[in-house]
């Protein structure tokens, strides 16, 4: 039953939930792999990757206490070591620093990063990447996962340089897609590339003054989509020696935004190699 699994929480201070206090201040992300998870979906995906061990684990939950009864098939899911803790809004609103409408909050651990190498081997023989470099924007970065997942990719690959895609933001807005999209984030932008093209991948750099039309994208067993910063883009010497993309667009506007650009060509190249 899931009331016996409950533990009440009656003061902000009580040292049981101390890594949910301040979420707004201070993240986990990068605290020993340890990251926040919120909300509904995010938590039953956090539920069913530590039922099926897979790369995360859940340490504990944080529930408001009147959304526990339309969560007893997620709790359920969670194994019996996971503690539920539960709280009164006024409460809950004290240790996280702010009114949490979802009232849904859950401690996340990923378990050791694969080697890149290993990684990129474990790829089936037609396979569909996404490639990051330089991105920032917690919310850009949520939504490349997002169009990711929407559109079978296999994985997303980012560089060094990236933002943690463990922030609670970027998760919040990847509608936990980051729990469920394979990511390796290591290395240079051109070690990451180069290991994809020693593999047979075709790599697509995107760029708004890209050579080829997206929608003439060529069809291959291995593809990848490289998107650069949201501010300069990709590097020249990496548009210049892996193939390059554009998105027609009315002329007038610079740019688009990187996640609405990655979900559009995603799209493209998706349909090349029949995922959509």
């Amino acid at each position: 039953m899931t009331s016996g699994r409950l533990i009440e929480i009656t003061h902000p201070d009580d040292p049981r939930i101390a890594e949910f206090r301040d979420i707004r201040e201070r993240d986990l992300t990068g605290r020993e792999n340890r990251f926040i998870a919120e909300g509904t979906v995010v938590l039953r995906l956090l539920a069913g990757a530590h039922a099926a061990e897979g790369d995360f684990a859940a340490e504990k939950v944080l529930l408001l206490r009147n959304r526990v009864s339309g969560l007893s098939d997620i709790i359920g899911a969670l194994p019996a070591d996971v503690p539920i803790y539960v709280a009164a809004a006024e409460v809950l609103d004290g240790i996280v620093g702010f009114h949490l409408h979802r009232g849904v909050l859950a401690l996340g651990r990923r378990k050791a990063e694969t080697e890149l190498g290993v990684f990129l081997d474990r790829l089936p023989r037609q396979a569909l990447v996404l490639a990051g470099c330089g991105i920032s924007n917690h919310d850009n970065m949520g939504s490349m996962f997002r169009n990711a997942a929407a559109f079978g990719a296999d994985a997303v690959l980012l560089d060094e340089s990236c933002c943690d895609p463990l922030y609670r933001k970027a998760l919040r807005v990847s509608v936990g897609s980051i729990l469920s999209v394979p990511y390796c984030r290591q290395s240079r932008d051109r070690d990451l590339l180069s290991a994809m093209a020693d593999r047979g991948f075709a790599i697509w750099s995107l760029s708004p003054n890209g050579k080829v039309d997206i929608r003439d994208v060529p069809a291959s067993q291995r593809m990848a989509l490289v998107v650069g910063t949201e501010g300069d883009g990709l590097p020249q010497d990496i548009l210049s020696r892996f193939g390059s993309l554009r998105i027609p667009q009315a002329p007038g506007l610079d740019s688009l935004n990187v996640a609405t650009a990655s979900g559009i060509a995603l799209f493209e190249m998706a349909a090349r190699i029949k995922r959509i």
